[in-house]
């Protein structure tokens, strides 16, 4: 899905040794319900990507949701948001331009209708960041690469390293550390809430690139300083510039979901979130903090299920039972992200496992699900186009894929063996969001917020001046940053959106020098996969 690598030249040597695969794992056991149902255990969803067939007409639609019924899915989670472009026609963003795409033709509405009418959820899948590649670049004039794009001067919105490439592999992303940039992706998702009866959005590439060395447009290292007080040109690993590139994805997390909960209170929020390589011990949060996923792509998705940012996380869990250490791997982390699903507020995210069934045999895909159902996660399969190991080395079709995997997948005690239907309703969403005006540097100013004399929760404003809260209970509560103050009532569900607060102390938080962050742990080759076709 959204997973890059850096050296494609291991490419064969992953295939080789998922190759390795063929004789699979113990029969897959009998998938026994949990004791007490967790939120999302019900969820079996499969990914439906826009890179091939499967969207791009009306009848491969139908087919596709024809399949999803036939494999005893519940939810589709279908991409809408490609590259800075949409599979639709209402959305802030320019359409996909694709030869192979019906003319006058909205896939995310009708696979909203026609999955809706069997009984299956639609999720909004969205690549946020990630916005253009060289080997197929969108030709729209008004695709954000024509005014913000890598040759763009001052006015590129691009991620890019200190020697100022912008390129991962053919891939260029967006920088959430630039406002306008972080204003925009928020809209474009958005707008898919605003304009489709979906059942909610989940947040792909809502990260930085892997590396670690990103980040250093000028406009964002100057804003880094003015925020921070920080002076020069941050090391990679220096500890208070990857809390604020953290921040940076954090608030645009929050300032999403803040938007979605206000427009629809039910729609799910979810994330696609990265796992890579060794997991925390269950319930090791500090643990987590040492990982690739938080030291290295800037992404906290621990902090965002207890702050209530996301309501779903789907684990990009893409392992390879039998390959070194994978196995334990892929079971690791599920177990951490049942451990830590609680939110502030008491309610507990839901939580699936996301595996990569082009990676592996039908058999793998089946154990896979299987261990991830009793360990009380829900399930989602990447994916449609791609549903084994052997379509994706083109040794089978599609066709002839997903029977394989579907006949692995449905078979007596398997994942899919029993349909389901997934009814949980998204967590309570309840709180307030606002914004500040009237000064040169809205970003990072601190946002408490009090009830009866006592400091309930704090939070921090984008760079757009966005601030908001998630988790809190029904009540009247005050708001105070930067010298103002407000006092509202937060409902029993929804968001209350208050008034601009025009800011009398224009000085943001300074953040203290921190110690350099630890080293993530180091990569062997062979635990490289290939990037999803």
């Amino acid at each position: 899905m959204s997973i890059s690598f850096r050296r494609l030249a291991l490419f064969s040597l992953s295939l080789t040794l998922g190759a390795a695969q063929a004789q699979g794992p113990a029969p897959v056991a009998a998938v026994p319900p949990p004791a007490v149902a967790a939120p999302g255990s019900a969820l079996r969803g499969l990914w439906v990507d826009a890179f091939g067939p499967g969207l791009k007409t009306r009848a491969q639609v139908r087919q596709t949701v024809d399949d999803a019924v036939k494999l005893g899915v519940n939810t589709l989670f279908v991409q809408a948001i490609r590259r800075g472009d949409c599979l639709c026609l209402k959305s802030t963003l320019p359409v996909v331009t694709d030869a192979d795409l019906e003319k006058n033709f909205d896939p995310l509405a009708l696979v909203t209708e026609l999955a809706h009418a069997r009984g299956i959820k639609v999720i909004a899948w969205a690549s946020v960041t990630g916005i253009s590649n060289t080997a197929a670049p969108n030709s729209n004039p008004r695709h954000v690469t024509r005014a913000h794009g890598p040759q763009s001067g001052k006015a590129s919105w691009m991620a890019r390293r200190p020697d100022n490439s912008w390129l991962e592999g053919r891939d260029g992303w967006l920088d959430a550390g630039i406002p306008e940039a972080a204003e925009y992706m928020a809209a474009g998702v958005v707008s898919l809430v605003r304009n489709y009866p979906v059942d909610g959005v989940q947040l792909d590439r809502i990260r930085y690139p892997d590396g670690g060395v990103w980040g250093y447009d000028p406009k964002v290292l100057a804003r880094y300083r003015a925020e921070t007080g920080a002076k020069g040109v941050p090391a990679g690993n220096d500890a208070r510039w990857q809390q604020w590139k953290r921040d940076q994805i954090t608030g645009l997390v929050r300032r999403i979901a803040l938007e979605v909960k206000t427009l629809k209170p039910d729609a799910w929020v979810s994330a696609a979130t990265i796992t890579y390589v060794r997991p925390p011990a269950p319930g090791d949060r500090a643990g987590f903090r040492r990982t690739r996923t938080y030291l290295e792509v800037m992404q906290d998705w621990l902090g965002w299920m207890n702050e209530g940012l996301i309501d779903l996380n789907v684990l990009m869990n893409y392992k390879r039972d039998g390959v070194n250490d994978q196995t334990a791997w892929f079971d690791g982390w599920n177990a951490f992200a049942h451990s830590v699903r609680s939110r502030q507020d008491g309610q507990g995210a839901a939580v699936a496992s996301g595996t990569a069934m082009y990676l592996n045999t039908p058999e793998v895909t089946a154990s896979q699900a299987a261990r991830s159902v009793r360990a009380g996660l829900g399930w989602v399969g990447y994916s449609y186009r791609t549903p084994t190991l052997n379509v994706f080395n083109a040794r089978e079709s599609g066709a002839q894929g997903l029977t394989a995997v579907r006949e692995a997948l449905t078979a007596p005690g398997a994942a899919l063996a029993t349909p389901v239907r997934w009814t949980d309703t998204a967590p309570t969403s309840r709180g307030l969001m606002g914004r500040i005006t009237g000064t040169a540097v809205p970003g990072h100013h601190q946002v408490t917020v009090w009830q009866g004399g006592r400091q309930i929760a704090q939070s921090l404003t984008d760079g757009n001046g966005y601030y908001g809260f998630l988790t809190l209970e029904p009540g009247r509560y005050e708001v105070r940053v930067s010298g103002q103050r407000w006092v509202d009532t937060v409902p029993a569900r929804g968001i209350v959106r208050l008034p601009d607060l025009l800011v009398r102390l224009p000085k943001p938080v300074a953040m203290p020098v921190q110690a350099p962050a630890p080293l993530p742990d180091p990569v062997r080759e062979t635990d490289k996969l290939p990037a999803p076709p």
